[in-house]
């Protein structure tokens, strides 16, 4: 029975290595594939979101302005009857007035656009401790030039986390901090609430947790959470800095 030479190559291995290594390049073609699409079909989503949030404010929102000033144009004359049911509807008028105006700004804050993510952030800590109750403070180092897609997606982690910290967690302190080291953008959302199991609730798709890494994702992100409850939860989303184009 003849063997191989050992010397000469094992044509058959080399074919295995080949296939191997041409499987795993159109793996990757895929996966970056995958983000690409994944990309674009979030920006739309954020485009969509940010034409209702301009029809909300510019359109209904400016409606039911007119609309209030008219019918408090309506009072002079009117029995105190009648006036009190004027009245009633001039209250009702201005609350659904406030209520397209803040839904107008949870769609899309505006100041994100005009001003970018740190004015955005500040704005959001605010609303959110004015409507909660809770002290959300901010730590912001300074930040280099960041593309409209990496601002909206801090700002999504950043809104999804403070939104749990005080609907889930019933937190009465947070801390967000913004760093930029080591080639890595860190947003870290510390707080003081009940804290939870995060392999249960990420079992249950609970919490947006899942739509936060799948964000993360496709800009090569990730995230990471510590929690135990009675004990609050550390949330810290990892994003790698674009590259610096040369001059």
């Amino acid at each position: 029975m003849s063997r191989s030479d050992p010397t000469e190559p094992d044509l058959s291995l080399e074919r295995i290595r080949d296939q191997y290594r041409s499987l795993l390049q159109r793996l990757e073609a895929n996966e970056r594939e995958f983000r690409r699409l994944g990309r674009s079909v979030w920006r739309v989503q954020e485009d969509e979101r940010r034409r209702l949030a301009r029809e909300l404010h510019d359109g209904i929102g400016q409606n039911l302005t007119a609309l209030k000033h008219r019918l408090v144009q309506l009072g002079d004359g009117l029995s105190a009857e009648q006036r009190a049911r004027l009245e009633t509807a001039i209250a009702l008028c201005a609350d659904t007035l406030e209520d397209t105006r803040e839904l107008s700004r949870l769609l899309r804050p505006p100041i994100l656009d005009d001003l970018g993510l740190e004015p955005a952030l500040r704005w959001l800590a605010r609303s959110q401790s004015e409507a909660s109750g809770m002290d959300v403070a901010i730590e912001i180092e300074a930040l280099p030039a960041l593309d409209g897609d990496l601002q909206t997606l801090l700002f999504r982690v950043a809104q999804e986390a403070i939104n749990n910290a005080a609907k889930h967690a019933q937190a009465r302190n947070v801390l967000l901090r913004l760093v930029a080291r080591g080639g890595l953008l860190q947003l870290q959302v510390v707080d003081d609430g009940c804290g939870y199991n995060p392999d249960a609730v990420a079992a249950s798709g609970g919490c947006g947790l899942g739509g936060m890494r799948e964000r993360l994702r496709l800009y090569d992100g990730k995230l990471e959470i510590h929690s135990v409850p009675g004990e609050g939860t550390r949330l810290r989303a990892v994003l790698p800095l674009p590259p610096v184009a040369d001059a």
